[in-house]
């Protein structure tokens, strides 16, 4: 039996991961807890402070959880996996446009994985003709670098970069 090749490794791969001052209220909750049951004695308001302290990281670690890669011919954002094929142009988004995206711009019919907590975003037009989603809408800290893998994944890594240029100079 032959050995199998290892699975590429990703050209991007970002998690988006809840900020600092979230797990200052996972302990504030945590205390929280611990004063509710702080009149049944010791151990409850012990068992208070842990359990709730716990179930709140559960939470933030879930919601900061989702993962944004570029492998295998593949956009993976959260559950969703969508082979570059289906992609059209990918553009970055700063923090006014993405904002706009997120509101008056946007389509219902889109693909979104968003977090408040990160203010820039990609957006990445979907061509497939069978599928109504008009465009992928993602969070990401390092739009560019997003934008570069999704092009480079699709073998116009050239193109990426002076679609970027173009992009750039009308602000400047």
């Amino acid at each position: 039996m032959q050995p199998s090749a290892p699975p590429p490794a990703p050209s991007f791969d970002e998690r988006l991961t809840a900020p600092r001052s979230w797990w200052v209220i996972v302990a504030l909750l945590g205390v929280s807890g611990g004063l509710i049951m702080f009149p049944l004695g010791t151990v409850p308001t012990l068992g208070g402070l842990i359990g709730a302290a716990a179930l709140a990281a559960v939470a933030v670690s879930s919601y900061g959880s989702a993962r944004i890669r570029v492998v295998a011919g593949s956009l993976v954002a959260g559950d969703a996996r969508i082979p570059v094929s289906a992609l059209g142009a990918a553009e970055a988004l700063d923090v006014e446009e993405a904002r706009a995206w997120r509101t008056h711009k946007a389509d219902t019919r889109a693909f979104m994985l968003m977090r408040s907590y990160v203010p820039t975003a990609v957006r990445v037009e979907v061509v497939d003709p069978a599928d109504p989603t008009p465009y992928v809408y993602l969070s990401s800290r390092d739009p560019e670098g997003l934008v570069a893998a999704l092009e480079a994944s699709r073998g116009g890594a050239g193109d990426a970069v002076e679609a970027h240029g173009a992009q750039e100079a009308p602000g400047a």
